[in-house]
């Protein structure tokens, strides 16, 4: 059986009933949004093994913040993807696109079969996110570095014209050695854009290895405080204090904010926790089986 038809098999193997809803955020019990984050890994691991190519590792660990923050509060609607009402959620660290479609997949944005499409020549779903193939995106982004800076325009246009939607950002640890992301935390400092949360994603790891290895960018906190940003600094894949974080943001008022999440590349998944080496690898079949059992190990645990 060919790769992306056995990526098919194994999600229409590996499913997990999630309700959808017309609108988000919704109010979720912990353990719906455990077993949301969970689906989101399953989805991950398959649509990477159906392309034979990707990026897991980042994908993972940012799994837990964006799984909360999509669910519980982001304000979209599935249907109407350009609702003027919407928050809006860019992704800096675009090649995290496993994790990116998986979410429009869960909250209903299309069935999730078409996961099994992903990199497909053709597919809506692209190794980066592609605003012309796919109309839910926001952005194109997967020049790193870019991102922070297309985010803190939007926030600053959307408080020009006095409007409440929230901007949301990802960014990486790897990607902050990129000058224009220190540009854009200045920027978004100077004109007080209370309205931007940024998700700092610190798994410690890049491409080429440890960022303190490649280029150290420690003490980041103390840095994100030196550019006046409102920071705040948690377990990335505690859902508790993720909850906390983002709403302590939304209050926040007069400066951005910067949640820090401590997390693990390849969060969830045995063999690709805090390995560099899965930050752009597929998983073959073998793999893709332990790390489905991983995750069905996890979900057993919590449940009993």
């Amino acid at each position: 059986m060919k790769r992306r038809e056995l990526g098919l098999h194994y999600l229409q193997e590996n499913p997990y009933h999630v309700k959808t809803f017309d609108q988000y955020p919704v109010s979720l019990t912990r353990e719906d949004i455990f077993h949301f984050c969970q689906q989101i890994r399953r989805d991950i691991v398959l649509s990477t093994f159906s392309a034979g190519s990707g990026h897991p590792g980042g994908s993972l660990s940012a799994t837990d913040m964006m799984g909360v923050l999509w669910t519980s509060f982001l304000n979209h609607k599935p249907a109407l993807p350009s609702w003027e009402d919407r928050d809006y959620m860019i992704y800096s660290k675009g090649h995290v696109s496993p994790l990116i479609y998986s979410l429009y997949a869960e909250t209903g944005y299309f069935d999730r079969t078409l996961l099994a499409s992903f990199r497909e020549f053709g597919s809506p779903l692209q190794g980066h996110p592609a605003k012309s193939k796919l109309d839910c995106v926001e952005v194109s982004t997967g020049s790193l570095g870019q991102g922070l800076s297309v985010a803190a325009g939007i926030a600053m246009g959307l408080k020009q014209d006095h409007k409440p939607n929230h901007v949301f950002a990802l960014c990486g640890d790897g990607e902050s050695q990129e000058g224009q992301i220190w540009e854009a935390i200045m920027s978004a400092a100077h004109y007080h854009l209370d309205n931007l949360t940024l998700f700092f994603d610190y798994n410690n790891l890049e491409i080429d290895g440890w960022v303190e290895d490649v280029m150290g960018i420690a003490p980041i906190k103390d840095k994100f405080e030196a550019f006046n940003w409102h920071t705040i600094v948690i377990d990335g894949h505690n859902t508790d204090d993720i909850s906390k974080a983002i709403q302590t943001s939304l209050e926040n008022k007069n400066r951005p904010t910067v949640i820090i999440g401590k997390t693990i590349k390849g969060k969830g998944v045995s063999f690709m926790e805090n390995e560099a080496d899965w930050h752009g690898k597929a998983p073959n079949e073998e793999q893709l089986n332990i790390a489905l059992q991983d995750i069905n190990r996890e979900v057993d645990e919590w449940t009993h």
